[in-house]
């Protein structure tokens, strides 16, 4: 039987809402926390190594988060996530008003970054249990249509912001959202604990979701491929905003735009992801989508145009994107159920895994070779990891059609 349409679902409603508005808040830390550090310190190899503390924390949590999402009600660890950001990401500007601290950013910032690895997995283990089986590709699409919107006015809200009122600022709003979301999430009923509820969680329940991605060959090529890509591409955004806001000497408002460019870049992948899936198939569109994405990267290094970086970063989040949604949805739809939070985690974790070191590394070479030249090196070896998956499982068509998997 047909579950209830989605702009019927009081509890989807809530919660749809309340995480877009998170989102849309979280957009403006995205902007400000290295427009921060560029300000205070004018390093972009601060920025990478905050960038990689903070992957560094995901990757931590990660070992633990998907047997908590399996195993305690989701709406709680939801709620728990949002207040502890709350906490963590108001005492910045706080502590801002009396003093510029950096190493607060260094305690903050990992932190934030791992109660949001808790979250983003406990939300993905979630929306099955908000909506019906029949519906959650629908409320995936949904969620991430929404989300891409607010990211793109967002990051030039936030530009705004930080240029007239400073980057602290932008990050109190950011708390500020996480807050509402989780008043929100107080009015959702609870659901059902999940059946499996052992007493203890332990670190070994990890591996319950890593050696489901082992055992199944298209996760297992995407796990190990996209561990390579995190390292070339962490650090990213520190890069574009280090080229546009210090080399080309343009105000943080620019930055803003560029980086919401990219946000536009999210929805163009999220209304043709369906589509494009079902008339290429899995393989073709996340190879394409990565291909696309390394030679926009590589383009970048040689442009001076804000305009056309912008556009070229549009490009580069398309293409993730893209590729991004695909992976999910495949994920869900050769686990199960009572596995997922576990595979997520183990998932993001792994293929995370290089990000930090990459982030450091970028950065790093940025200050020693220059943007053209990491850039144009990054891009290419995104093109070659492209080309390298066309000879794995990943190039199948319909990889969700093979048969079940045991767990």
């Amino acid at each position: 039987m047909e579950s209830q349409s989605l702009w019927r679902n009081r509890d989807f409603t809530i919660f749809w809402f309340a995480q877009t508005l998170s989102v849309a808040g979280d957009s403006f830390s995205y902007v400000a926390l290295p427009l921060l550090l560029l300000h205070a310190t004018g390093s972009v190899a601060q920025m990478g190594l905050l960038t990689g503390v903070a992957a560094a924390g995901s990757i931590i949590a990660g070992i633990f988060a998907g047997v908590v999402a399996d195993r305690v009600r989701r709406r709680t660890l939801l709620i728990v996530c949002d207040v502890a950001r709350f906490v963590l990401y108001a005492s910045i500007p706080v502590v801002w008003w009396f003093s510029p601290q950096i190493w607060l950013l260094y305690v903050v910032v990992p932190l934030a970054a791992a109660f949001a690895m808790v979250f983003r997995v406990g939300y993905v283990a979630a929306v099955p249990y908000l909506v019906g089986a029949d519906r959650i590709t629908e409320a995936n699409g949904r969620l991430s249509g929404t989300y891409a919107t607010a990211w793109v006015g967002g990051p030039m809200l936030a530009g705004i912001i930080s240029g007239v009122f400073g980057p602290t600022a932008a990050v109190a709003i950011d708390a500020g959202t996480f807050a509402v979301s989780a008043i929100g999430l107080c009015f959702i009923r609870p659901r059902a604990r999940p059946s499996e509820a052992p007493s203890r969680v332990s670190a070994r329940d990890f591996f319950v979701g890593a050696q489901f991605l082992w055992k199944h060959p298209v996760l297992r090529s995407l796990t190990v491929l996209l561990a390579f890509l995190a390292f070339l591409t962490t650090g990213l955004t520190d890069i574009y905003v280090f080229y546009v806001g210090h080399q080309l000497n343009q105000p943080d408002r620019t930055v803003g735009y560029v980086l919401a460019a990219g946000a536009v870049g999210t929805i163009i992948a999220a209304v043709l992801v369906s589509c494009a899936r079902r008339a290429l198939g899995f393989g073709a569109c996340w190879i394409g989508s990565y291909a696309v994405s390394g030679f926009a990267i590589a383009c970048i290094g040689l442009s001076t145009s804000v305009p056309v970086i912008a556009g070229l970063v549009t490009v580069v989040v398309f293409g993730t994107s893209m590729a991004g949604i695909c992976s999910l949805s495949l994920r869900q739809e050769v686990t199960p159920e009572h596995l997922l939070g576990r595979v997520t985690s183990a998932f993001w974790t792994i293929h995370m895994s290089l990000g930090p070191i990459g982030a450091a590394v970028l950065t790093v070479g940025v200050a020693q070779y220059g943007v053209r030249a990491l850039l144009l090196a990054a891009g290419s070896i995104c093109v070659l990891i492209a080309v390298a998956a066309s000879l794995t499982p990943i190039r199948q068509a319909r990889p969700e059609a093979a048969p079940a998997m045991g767990d």
